[in-house]
């Protein structure tokens, strides 16, 4: 959802990070919303691993939306379900 979200910013939709990145420019906010995507698709099969879970944790905050909320999510759960 990060990744579909990112395309539609690139599109030049009105959605935005929750943090001020002045050095993205116009389409650099897209970008970075990308990477974090894949990121958070590369790291949600490793997620009840400590470091992926902190990992999709703050991928999930920094990309924000809908998405952002489900990686936050998933990465808080895989780490109860690993340690609790």
């Amino acid at each position: 959802m990060i990744i579909i979200l990112s395309l539609a910013r690139l599109a030049n939709f009105p959605l935005y990070l929750p943090i001020n990145v002045p050095l993205a420019g116009y389409f650099g906010i897209g970008v970075i919303s990308l990477i974090l995507g894949v990121v958070a698709v590369f790291g949600s099969k490793r997620v009840n691993e400590l470091l992926w879970g902190i990992v999709l944790m703050i991928v999930g905050f920094l990309a924000g939306g809908v998405g952002g909320l489900l990686a936050l999510i998933g990465g808080l759960v895989g780490l109860l379900s690993r340690y609790v």
